[in-house]
């Protein structure tokens, strides 16, 4: 039987853990990007010792459908604690922005049905007008192209699920910007491929047991970019679902592969 000490001492830890992962959260600035009524709020995480007069790399990621709302904190829990390490934020010195995309809304203009057993089915569009949220992140990628500290050969997209959807909708609509992308458990219109294969070096990751947003969407995506001239990387975790993103976040190779990239 556990004894009540013991007990005591695993709620301690617990609720130091808890307490110091939102210290650490509290590092990322809060933001908003306002057009007209319609507001965008973000996280926004600046490099150590940050100089206006110096130019830095910047870095969008872009949360799943789980982390919508608008606290402006959710879309923190997957990727925040990444950007945060000691060893990166010395040999990467960047600036990271986590957007929050509203409760009802979604970054990509995909189509969701459902089959007869009631399983969701993706359906990717080819062009068409963006999503609302979508409209509101091209144009905070635009306002922070504006600022003079930021380096604009080294912009970079990521994201997860409808994040990682959102990742590759962005791509064609600004092939021209981002000088690399990650998207995992994402998926797109193959026949959007020939838009950002040759302009935008990817890494793409998903879980093959992934039965929430299925593992060939990203199939199709990798070998449709390479049928396009594209050399994208590929990782699929044979034994991951659709939480794919934690071994994601986990590659030592990631980020020194994301900025190792420029225009």
């Amino acid at each position: 039987m556990i004894n009540r000490t013991t007990c005591l001492i695993a709620a301690l830890l617990f609720t130091t853990a808890v307490n110091a992962l939102a210290q650490d959260y509290n590092m990322y600035e809060h933001g908003s990007y306002i057009h007209k009524k319609d507001t965008l709020p973000y996280r926004i995480l600046f490099p150590e010792h940050f100089d206006p007069n110096q130019k830095y790399p910047l870095v969008f990621v872009l949360h799943g459908s789980g982390e919508r709302g608008n606290d402006n904190k959710s879309q923190l829990v997957h990727g925040g604690q990444l950007f945060l390490q000691v060893r990166y934020r010395e040999k990467f010195p960047a600036i990271v922005v986590f957007p929050q995309c509203p409760a009802d809304g979604s970054w990509s203009n995909r189509v969701i049905e459902k089959d007869a057993n009631g399983k969701e089915k993706q359906l990717f569009r080819v062009g068409g007008e963006p999503t609302p949220a979508m409209r509101m992140l091209l144009g905070c990628v635009d306002q922070f192209l504006d600022k003079p500290f930021v380096d604009k050969h080294r912009v970079y997209i990521g994201g997860l699920s409808n994040g990682g959807m959102g990742t590759f909708e962005i791509l064609r609509r600004k092939p021209d910007v981002f000088a690399a992308a990650f998207a995992i458990c994402g998926g797109d219109n193959t026949r959007n491929a020939k838009i950002y294969a040759q302009k935008v070096p990817m890494w793409i990751f998903h879980g093959e047991k992934d039965d929430v947003v299925l593992y060939q969407h990203s199939l199709i995506m990798v070998d449709a970019i390479k049928a396009a001239g594209g050399h994208p990387k590929f990782t699929l975790y044979a034994n991951d679902g659709h939480n794919s993103w934690d071994d994601a976040f986990a590659e030592p190779d990631l980020l020194p592969w994301l900025f190792g990239n420029s225009k």
